[in-house]
């Protein structure tokens, strides 16, 4: 059977992340899969994982940061995608439709609906979760608003965010050899990361902590939304003891050294860190100022923090180590069966075609 994932944003992040690994995971169940994504994606990480994509117009109104205007204009740019990828659609001829995230889900239900074909929506944001319960069957991911509220619709599931198992496979040895001279195996190491991209509170973050003599490695990786940004990552002022990495491509093998993570109140690398039993510190509003409260989510493995008092709650985070790790070990557990959770769901939707 085949499966046809409409994916929102830049096909770099977390979006891209997510059907890549549903789709892994749909594989052991028979299931080809492809990808479409907007006209201006990049799809960076597909070209690395030599992944080829459709083309079409997926509109993004801002995901939890829209706004009236925005969801407005991507509201009337809605319509001309939905005839656009319907096109694709008979082109290509899936067995079922994955819409993911967004105006990835949004368009890519809608436009299922029209064409009649079998669809799922996973989803994160309010405007998802508005559109598509009312058209599919959906799997709610823990940023959203659905997630933690109590549902009786039995067409709208709950997961974790999927990650691949792979994630928990890591070369300790090789992280260590990627690191500067810089870094000290004897102190215990916090990375900081805001995913592919670092926002500027993130960046301000490690800077801060970099500077602040605190006993330990402080590591910041991913490649700043801003050319301006790099300025907090100059170590030849102010004492800047931070260790900037940039973009890696052996994140699996970092985890291996961290043992605590500063990460934002969304996305993979919370549900990551859960699989390798790391202590999560969530940076409050990174991200246009978006909240979702993952801290009640994963209650007991991850703590919250404002810019301003970070130094205080990672020193509430290594007082209380060893229980945040186990309650991280026990959450990890469930993380790692989420992908294939949802890649069941989907069959079980296919098969009804």
């Amino acid at each position: 059977m085949k499966a046809l994932f409409v994916v929102t944003g830049r096909g770099i992040g977390g979006d891209a992340v997510i059907a890549i690994n549903i789709a892994k995971a749909l594989s052991k169940y028979d299931f080809q899969s492809e990808f479409a994504l907007d006209h201006t994606a990049p799809g960076l990480l597909f070209k690395k994982k030599g992944i080829e994509w459709h083309k079409t117009s997926i509109p993004q109104a801002g995901g939890h940061a829209a706004t009236k205007k925005t969801l407005v204009n991507a509201g009337f740019k809605t319509g001309k995608a939905v005839i656009e990828t319907a096109k694709m659609f008979r082109k290509i001829n899936p067995d079922i439709v994955v819409g993911v995230i967004g105006g990835g889900a949004v368009v890519g239900c809608l436009t299922a609906k029209l064409t009649n074909i079998p669809s799922i929506g996973i989803l994160n944001t309010p405007t998802d979760a508005k559109v598509c319960t009312k058209i599919t069957t959906t799997v709610a991911l823990p940023e959203s608003n659905l997630f933690q509220t109590e549902l009786q619709n039995k067409n709208i599931n709950k997961a974790y965010s999927p990650v691949d198992p792979e994630i928990i496979v890591g070369n300790r040895e090789n992280a260590l050899k990627n690191m500067p001279d810089a870094f000290d195996e004897n102190l215990p190491t916090i990375l900081l990361s805001s995913g592919s991209t670092i926002f500027e509170k993130m960046a301000v973050a490690a800077s801060k902590l970099g500077k602040s003599g605190i006993k330990a490695n402080i590591i910041l990786v991913g490649e700043p939304l801003e050319e301006e940004y790099n300025k907090y990552f100059d170590n030849k002022i102010d004492n800047n003891k931070l260790i900037y990495l940039g973009y890696i491509n052996w994140i699996n093998d970092l985890y291996k050294i961290v043992d605590i993570a500063v990460v934002t109140d969304d996305g993979m690398m919370i549900h990551e860190a859960m699989t390798w039993g790391i202590p999560v510190i969530a940076l409050l509003k990174v991200k246009y100022g978006r909240y979702h409260n993952l801290a009640a989510v994963f209650e007991g493995a991850v703590l919250e923090s404002e810019l301003e008092n970070l130094e205080d709650v990672l020193g509430d985070a290594f007082a209380n180590m060893d229980k945040m790790k186990d309650n991280a070990v026990k959450y990890g557990e469930e993380v790692l069966k989420s992908s294939d959770k949802i890649a069941r769901i989907i069959c079980t939707r296919a098969k009804k075609k």
